[in-house]
């Protein structure tokens, strides 16, 4: 048999159905394939070869939440680290062990290796249920398979959209479960009320498990702990505040992360209980605190430097709800970041921005630009929002100009015209003039690719003028496909992942 690569494995991966089409599928059915989702995913993880109280041995801290829970998972992923350094401690998100995604090579041994066995048992227990799982499902077993054969001390295991339904919540039994915060931005999205939300990410609980939350409205907290009652967990908390956060250097930057980091100590505080034995103090113990300073994930609020071009400064944030804006834009335009000094040499701000069809990228605009003028007023500065920025990309999540897809890219299929017309970027940048009509127009740019955009990047950064070379500051946000593109494109792989 032909050696089969990681292209091989992208190749199938992206033949199967994408997140966005399971979503518009669920909508259509009136949320009726939501029922079939866990048996589903049960009998495909028995064809693969395993049980589900198999998945017990991962050791697992479920997060579910419409913000946050990657953060969370972050936080909670370093302090065990630090806690335990001798621990194989897996993350769901991008299959990573000890921090570090898988190889290539090791993703397609992984991969092929759930194909082969989906393959070779294709006796249904269900009619109804597809040969192969759609893409965040098989994601998520081959997720699964990685971790149960390399037996890992702990597993990080983050929901997808959804929690009651989601493909990880087939472990019977994890070590602890927590939620996020709720936000009413994903209502809209989802199609539900806050209260329904709240009862999709309640799921997660479980029979003689701690259930813990953060702070929620009145209304979805009722509906949380009714799920604990009715899912009988062993406890339900509301985490109190950990007062020591306020004097930590969070590694993710922005003041809403210290509520991810508090759900995160609590989280890891319960794990270490029932698996080392760890007696909480009245303090935070010195490794929690360097977990938590030392916490990275990529994509959110991270500030890197070009290795290549050195005057050009990344700011990436996939972003991509109404709050999450808010909150990346607070980041942003803050002596941080893009107000921080410089050495006097002229600046330019560029905005590279994309937003999944159907989205309200008006208003998704509009909060950058409202954010920015309230930060700018914050901070003193003499700067106007209408030109803060120089420029503005919006651009496809195609990653190279051929129209090729970053490996691993989960496009739906269904926007390819969408694609072809940039219909979604040119109502970004319309809605852009439309906002800042004193914006000039050759500063508004719309482009096929991702390649496109860094190659508008690097053009504009070897602009010189009378001072020397021109300092840039890129800003990447709406989605977090378009980071991973530019992470890929730039070249920043090495110091951004």
């Amino acid at each position: 048999m032909s050696i089969r690569t990681y292209k091989d494995a992208i190749d199938r991966l992206n033949t199967l159905q994408s997140n966005a089409a399971t979503l518009e599928a669920v909508r259509a059915s009136g949320g009726r394939q939501s029922e079939f989702a866990i048996p589903e995913m049960v009998e495909y993880l028995e064809r693969i070869g395993y049980k589900q109280e198999d998945l017990n041995k991962l050791n697992v801290i479920h997060v579910a939440g419409t913000k946050g829970k990657g953060s969370t998972s972050a936080f909670a992923n370093s302090i065990l680290h630090h806690v335990k350094p001798d621990w194989k401690i897996a993350v769901r998100e991008r299959i990573r062990i000890n921090g570090t995604s898988l190889s290539e090579e090791e993703f397609a041994k992984y991969f092929f290796e759930v194909w082969d066995r989906l393959e070779m048992n294709d006796v249904r227990k269900f009619p109804q249920t597809p040969a192969k799982p759609a893409y965040f499902r098989y994601v998520t077993l081959v997720a699964f398979h990685t971790f149960l054969t390399l037996k890992v001390d702990a597993t990080i295991l983050e929901a997808g959209v959804g929690g009651t339904y989601d493909s990880t919540n087939i472990v019977p039994k994890p070590i602890v479960t927590g939620v996020s915060a709720l936000g009413i931005d994903h209502t809209a999205v989802l199609g539900k009320t806050l209260p329904e939300i709240a009862w999709q990410k309640g799921g997660i609980y479980k029979e003689g498990v701690p259930a813990l939350t953060v702070n929620q409205p009145e209304e979805a907290l009722s509906v949380l702990k009714q799920q604990s009652i009715d899912r009988k967990a062993s406890e339900f908390s509301v985490i109190p505040e950990t007062p020591e956060l306020a004097d930590i250097k969070l590694g993710l930057a922005g003041v809403h992360q210290v509520q991810n980091a508090n759900l995160a100590v609590h989280l890891a505080r319960k794990f270490l209980q029932t698996q080392d034995g760890f007696q909480p103090t009245a303090q935070l113990p010195k490794s929690f605190i360097a977990g938590l300073e030392n916490a990275r994930w990529p994509g959110r609020c991270q500030i890197v430097a070009d290795p290549r071009y050195h005057n050009t400064t990344w700011f990436l944030d996939g972003a991509h709800t109404t709050e999450s804006l808010d909150c990346c834009t607070r980041w942003f335009v803050s002596p941080e970041a893009a107000l921080r000094p410089t050495t006097g040499k002229r600046r330019q701000r560029i905005l590279i921005f994309n937003c999944t069809s159907g989205r309200n990228g008006s208003s998704f605009l509009g909060t950058v630009l409202s954010n920015a003028a309230a930060q700018l007023k914050l901070y003193g500065s003499d700067e106007e929002r209408d030109s803060f920025f120089t420029h503005v990309i919006f651009c496809t999540n195609v990653t190279y100009a051929d129209g090729g897809f970053k490996g691993g890219t989960d496009i739906d299929l269904t926007v390819k015209n969408d694609l072809a017309h940039l219909k979604t970027q040119q109502d970004l940048a319309t809605a852009w003039s439309s906002l800042v009509p004193s914006f000039p127009t050759q500063s508004i740019h719309v482009l096929p690719s991702i390649e496109h955009a860094i190659g508008l990047i690097r053009e504009l950064a070897s602009t010189r003028d009378g001072d020397g070379d021109t300092n840039v500051d890129v800003l990447v946000s709406g989605s977090l496909h378009l980071v991973g593109g530019v992470i890929e494109v730039a070249g920043l792989s090495d110091v951004a992942l």
